[in-house]
Parts: structure tokens; sequence; C-alpha cells
């Protein structure tokens, strides 16, 4: 039996955003329509990060799959390694056996910048032409490129620690040919933008609710695990609040710790987004509206991405076949 390993080297590139954003918004929507498995997402703890397994079928697609993914915030200036690591096999269902094991550090990267290109498709409104982000490391590179997909940008504000992080990430974006301005303080990445990106690991929050304009639309990205916390909890008292996935944001999305500390409840959760997605529910509905995106990540985007790269990798010829079993 013979399994096809596609690494990192061999899918960068293989896919364009746009592409994952369709796979992605299909995705949520298969989910919305019950029509995916995935069992909760596990976490093992490690004193310095923590590992998650996440496994998922989806009968529309034909294929099966599981994540096994890292997050450990020091890598990069301890270690020179990413902050998120991560493995996918991809699964036949038919018999159970593996068909692939490939990279899905890439597939996590461009799949979460996906979903909140996708989320501020339907949340954010229209006309949004700024940008602020809070955080400058791979994930705010990829929800970059995916607003980018949705929206005729103006101006980007970014902010981040250690500033050098913020000059990484402006020559890094710079062939976007975007204005990307580095701020000094979080406050001045907040105010004033349309739509506002946090992409950080922390645990107190660092955006206020007093810099926060009424019609914003917030992708809350950084929390990801219990106890992270990026926003300040009386933000979610003024916005429409949408999840991926209800029971996964409670337990460790950017609402499970307002929800543990009781300032809101399960009933303040407005929809998930594949409801919005499937037309179950309405997205923006006005200008004045404050809407925030809590993603935590689904193993359904990543298998989504992934039949993609390995459709792709079949056709161009791509990895190598090795006999495993």
């Amino acid at each position: 039996m013979k399994i096809l390993l596609i690494p990192k080297k061999d899918i960068e590139g293989i896919l364009s955003m746009r592409e994952v954003m369709n796979a992605v918004e299909s995705a949520f929507r298969y989910k919305a329509l019950g029509k995916v498995q995935m069992p909760p997402k596990l976490y093992v703890m490690f004193p310095k990060g923590d590992f998650r397994t996440m496994p998922c079928y989806i009968p529309e697609l034909g294929f099966g799959g599981v994540k096994i993914v890292n997050v450990h915030p020091e890598n990069p200036e301890k270690y020179g390694l990413p902050t998120i690591m991560a493995l996918m096999i991809l699964i036949e269902p038919e018999t159970g056996k593996p068909l692939a094991i490939m990279d899905g550090t890439w597939i996590t990267n461009i799949r979460t910048g996906a979903a909140g290109g996708v989320a501020a498709k339907y949340l954010a409104r229209k006309d949004s032409k700024v940008i602020g982000m809070v955080g400058a490391g791979t994930q705010a590179r990829t929800q970059l490129l995916a607003l980018n997909e949705v929206f005729d940008i103006d101006e980007v504000k970014v902010y981040s620690k250690p500033m050098k992080t913020c000059e990484k990430f402006k020559r890094d974006m710079a062939h976007l040919g975007l204005n990307i301005l580095i701020k000094e303080r979080a406050e001045d990445a907040v105010r004033g933008c349309d739509i506002l990106v946090t992409t950080t690991p922390v645990t107190q929050p660092i955006v206020k609710n007093e810099w926060v304009d009424e019609g914003m639309h917030i992708n809350a990205i950084g929390a990801d695990a219990p106890l992270k916390e990026e926003l300040d909890p009386q933000i979610l008292k003024r916005a429409k609040i949408v999840v991926d996935d209800i029971e996964q944001a409670c337990h460790s999305g950017e609402i499970n710790v307002p929800i543990s500390k009781g300032i809101i409840t399960k009933a303040d959760i407005y929809a998930e987004l594949g409801e919005i997605i499937a037309g179950k529910k309405v997205g923006r509905v006005n200008d004045g509206e404050i809407t925030i995106f809590d993603s935590t990540g689904l193993a359904i985007q990543d298998l989504a991405t992934a039949i993609l790269v390995y459709k792709r990798a079949r056709e161009r010829g791509l990895g190598s076949e090795v006999e495993l079993l």
C-alpha cells in the first residue's frame, strides 16, 4: 500500500487564496446543513504550548482526515521554529486506508486566513477600506491576503511587539501594493479602522472597548485555546457575535473567558458562520452594527483545503509515494 507524502516545499503556492476561500466557504455550508462529521478538537497541554488532534469526514467531498497541530508561542524567538506546526493525514472513507500525509502548517495558515476573509465577506461593511491589525505574524499575513480578495483596501495599520515584527510584515506584504502603516500603540491600529484583525496569543485583553467604533467588524483569531482572550469583554456585549463552532468557541475561542465568568452566555451568540453562508440567518443588517467573528479553527477547513492540495499534487506529479504499511 503506497501513501503519497507531500512536503511543504511542494504545496506552498499550489493553490490561490481565492481557491481556498471557496473551499472553506463550502465546508462551512456543509456543516450548517448537517453534512459533516466533526468530533470536538482534543487538546494535550505541554509546559510551553499544546497540541491538538482534529478529525473529520465530509461525505460530499469523499474524504476523511485528521490534523495534528501544535501551538508554541515561544518557538520563533527561542528555537527558530514556527509557532504552529502541523501534519495532515488524508483517509479514503471506503477502506479507511491513508491516501496521503502532508505538511499541515501551510494548510493551517492559509485556511485560517481564508475563514477570516469569508467571515468579513458576510459580516463587514461592503465599503470597508481601512484594516487594523493587532499582531503581525503568519496568521496576520494570511488574513490580509484573504481580505484583499474581498475589499478595495486603502490602508493597513499594523501593531505588534516587538516592532521588528511589524517591519518584517510590511516587507513581506509589500507585493500587495497596499499602504501599510506601522503603529507604535495598539490603540492607533484599532481606532478608525473598518475591519480589525487580532492574531495574538495573549491571555489578557489587548483591545479596549472605547477604541471600537460602531460599524466595525472584528476577526478575532488569536484566542484558540482555553484562557486566551484578546478583546475587552464589553466589546462582545455590544456586538453581533458569530462563531465557527459554538461548542468549540465556548471552550477555547474569544468568548471562552467571558462565558466562564458569566459576562456573556451562549444565548448571546448570534450564529455560526455556516448558518449565515447557508442562508439560515442573515449577516450584517446595517452599517452601525459591530460584528465579531470568533475563529477557533475547524477540522472541516483543514480537510477541504487538504483535498484540493492532494488533487493538485496528483495532477502535477508532486510529492513522493512510499510504502509505509
